[in-house]
């Protein structure tokens, strides 16, 4: 009997925690509200606090989930973590995730392709549902808490990034077809444009390293070519719906990495759709890398921009370059 992989609950969480562009203007000595709020979207973002990490954020998401799918923690069979924030370097975030749910059942794994690791996972995540009857429910999260690594007195970054977590239940049906198809894509070329540098092998944390502090940051350290994304995402997109027998006019939704509102909107002209076939959360959560793409979901299924039956395209892009775009029929009645 052939299997299909559908979302069947979504969740999302923030931490309490504001931080607005006045804010920022005075922690960084200048004020950045105009260039941040009309050129990149945002206007303010939610930090973690002190005693916040990425489990607990994770932890938040993933059973929110779980209610909306109305699914016990122990039913799981698979978690997988999109994240490059870990808990620690090792062991992985989602076998400590994993403890804090009480999904006993469930195995676990971490994915870090940065800002493209939900939807790999995602990705990762159906095609175990669709090719072996032995997984049934599978939760996926993006999380993120980048904020740990920031220098907020630079403004590249202290204006950019914020911290939340999103996640979604995939279960598996033999009524189809929820998710359709994806593509992956990645260029190393761009591995050292953008990232945490330190403390891992290739840097490990020392005296020095420590005392430099410019690695143990998120830092750009080469500038990413704005046509990555511009370009890249209607290309990618495209070809995906090629592989789904699909065409522009046939999705109701598409989702962007939430990184700038000035390039979502490009690309939108790019693909000659209007910004209402789209949604953006940046304005009020700021960046949230792994976890921005399932926050968007969550935030437009309750704005009440999808209906079962809908076409719904999430493509995301992440320092190294990773690239994913996954299409899916939407099963879940808001």
């Amino acid at each position: 009997m052939e299997r299909f992989a559908r979302i069947i609950g979504i969740g999302s969480y923030v931490p309490e925690k504001v931080l607005t562009n006045d804010d920022l203007s005075r922690m960084v000595g200048e004020d950045i509200n105009e260039f941040v709020s009309q050129v990149v979207g945002i206007h303010e973002r939610h930090i973690a606090a002190e005693n916040e990490s990425t489990v607990d954020l994770a932890t938040e998401a993933g059973l929110r989930a779980l209610t909306a799918a109305d699914i016990r923690p122990e039913d799981l069979d698979l978690i997988l973590l999109a994240t490059d924030t870990p808990e620690y370097i090792s062991p992985a975030t989602s076998v400590v995730v994993q403890h804090r749910l009480g999904a006993s059942r469930a195995g676990t794994f971490d994915i870090n392709c940065a800002c493209a690791g939900f939807v790999t996972a995602l990705d990762a995540a159906s095609k175990y549902i669709i090719a072996d009857p032995s997984y049934t429910n599978i939760l996926v999260i993006g999380a993120y808490a980048m904020s740990k690594y920031v220098d907020w007195t630079e403004k590249k970054t202290a204006t950019l990034f914020a911290d939340g977590a999103g996640a979604v239940v995939v279960q598996a049906s033999t009524e189809g077809p929820g998710f359709l198809t994806s593509k992956l894509r990645a260029d190393g070329h761009y591995h050292n444009y953008l990232g945490i540098l330190a403390g891992g092998t290739f840097m490990p944390i020392t005296e020095d390293v420590l005392r430099e502090g410019k690695y143990t940051k998120v830092r750009f350290i080469q500038k990413y070519p704005p046509e990555i994304n511009i370009e890249g995402w209607p290309v990618i997109v495209k070809e995906v719906l090629k592989k789904a027998g699909l065409t522009l006019d046939s999705v109701n939704l598409f989702l962007f990495t939430q990184v700038n509102l000035s390039a979502i909107k490009e690309v939108m002209q790019r693909l000659e759709l209007p910004m209402e076939r789209t949604h953006t959360i940046m304005g009020k959560w700021g960046y949230t890398g792994s976890a921005c793409i399932p926050m968007a979901l969550d935030d437009g299924v309750k704005a009440g921009k999808l209906k079962p039956g809908d076409v719904l395209v999430m493509c995301a892009s992440g320092g190294g370059l990773n690239m994913a775009c996954a299409a899916l029929q939407w099963t879940v009645d808001s």
